[in-house]
This record gives structure tokens, sequence and C-alpha cells, in this order.
């Protein structure tokens, strides 16, 4: 299987040419980014036009706008692809859904089995906890550039459909003055120093408090799961595919 990663410059897009490394079954063609360093071993395209062989799925780590790009690329070529960007505007996820109509597209927040099962446990928790006021509280690396994080929205997206999508989400409470509504979902983002990820959420009742929290110590946990993802999704119909399906199909 032939991979091309987008956003291949970034922490994770080396992550995943790691993994891809470490893989027989996979063969690493390059990658497309916003500048050829010129360290790499592999090219490193700046430009979709410019790339040489048509690969087999595209994996892609980067940012809304260079996502959208090389969907481009993706529709004109009938490549699959795994997005595992994340920070998109309502209007880009509906172009995203477009381009599904075309291609195969693996989409998921977090790449991570464990925080797709903690989305299990938070939507199931929500239900037998109803009278609890839920917050979410996330903690990244100081270089990531989206606020609250991709997961922290996908966890209160699996709360919300459990509780029949009455729930309401709070970003900033600076400018309020007035008690909490009991049907919020409050996000805290922390940023700071090399923390890969963690996430919590809290249900308070009148007397005790419930916490569910992941670590994630290393971004091998995210590459792993973005090539599982690809191996899943390179031989699929067109369509939107996510997590569940991939567990779902183990």
């Amino acid at each position: 299987m032939k991979v091309l990663i987008n956003g291949i410059n970034g922490k994770m897009g080396q992550e995943v040419a790691n993994v891809i490394d470490n893989d027989k079954d996979i063969l690493l063609l390059g990658g497309v980014d916003k500048e050829n360093t010129g360290i790499y071993t592999y090219p490193v395209y700046t430009n979709t036009s410019d790339i040489e062989e048509k690969p087999d799925v595209i994996i892609d780590f980067s940012v809304p706008v260079a996502t959208l790009n090389i969907l481009k690329y993706a529709k004109k070529n009938h490549v699959p692809i795994v997005i595992a960007t994340t920070g998109f505007t309502e209007e880009q996820l509906n172009e995203i859904e477009d381009y599904s109509k075309d291609i195969p597209i693996f989409k998921s927040a977090n790449m991570s089995y464990d925080i797709n099962l903690m989305a299990k446990i938070v939507a199931s928790l929500a239900k037998e906890l109803p009278d609890t006021d839920i917050e979410i509280i996330e903690t990244h690396h100081n270089r990531k550039i989206d606020s609250p994080s991709g997961t922290a929205l996908f966890l209160a997206d699996s709360i919300n459909e459990a509780k029949d999508n009455k729930m309401v989400y709070e970003f900033d409470r600076h400018n309020k003055h007035e008690k909490r509504n009991k049907l919020e979902i409050g996000f805290s983002s922390i940023r700071g120093g090399n923390i890969v990820g963690e996430h919590t959420v809290q249900f308070f009742g009148e007397h005790e408090t419930l916490e569910i929290t992941h670590k994630c110590y290393s971004r091998t946990v995210f590459a792993n799961g973005a090539v599982m993802a690809a191996k899943y999704i390179v031989n699929k119909d067109n369509g939107m595919y996510n997590m569940n399906d991939l567990i779902n199909n183990k």
C-alpha cells in the first residue's frame, strides 16, 4: 500500500512516517507540506500538481486549509483519504461531507482507540447522571492552534447525542453574569509545555463528582490509529467513515 502524508513536516506527519517505515506492508511515497526542507530521503511536494506517483491512500495531519487543498487532489485522482486534522468550521465540515460523495473519507478528531471508548462511556454516564453539571477540560502542548481541541468537541458531541441534542456548548464565561445553565457543557482549554494530550469529562452532582480522564503519553498512538484507518479505508466505497466503523470491523 502506497501512502502520501499531507503535513509531513509536522510532528504528527513525522510520527506517521516513522510508523510506516516500520511496517513492511506499506510504502511511503513522500508527503505534501508548505516547504521542502530537503532533509528527508523521500520527496516533499509543495504543490500537489508535482506529485509524481499516485498513492493508494492519503493520511492528513495538517491544518484545515491544507486539508481542503489535498482533498481537491484526492477527488481528482480518486484517492481515499484519512483526515486526522481538527479545527474545521461548520462550512468546512460540510465541504468535506460533499467530497465524500466522490471518494472514501475516514475522519476522526482523535485516532486513539481508548478515546473512542471514552466517548461511549461518557455518553452512557450522561444518561445515568441526568442532573449533573458537565464540564470538559483539555490540556495540550503550547503549539496547538485550535481551541477547544477536536477531541473535546468529539466527547461533547457524544454526550449531546445521548442527551437528545439538547445541550448547549459554553466556551467563554468571561462576559457572562448569570448562573450556570443546567444544559451547558462547559469547556476549559490549557496550553503549555509539551503535553501530547489530556481530556477530562467531569460530572458534578450535588454531593459528589465523577471524572473520567484520558492521558496520552506518545503521539505514536495517533499515528498507529491513522495507519490502521488507512488500511481499513483503502478499498472502501465512497462515503464517510470513522473510528467506530474500524472498531466494529475488528
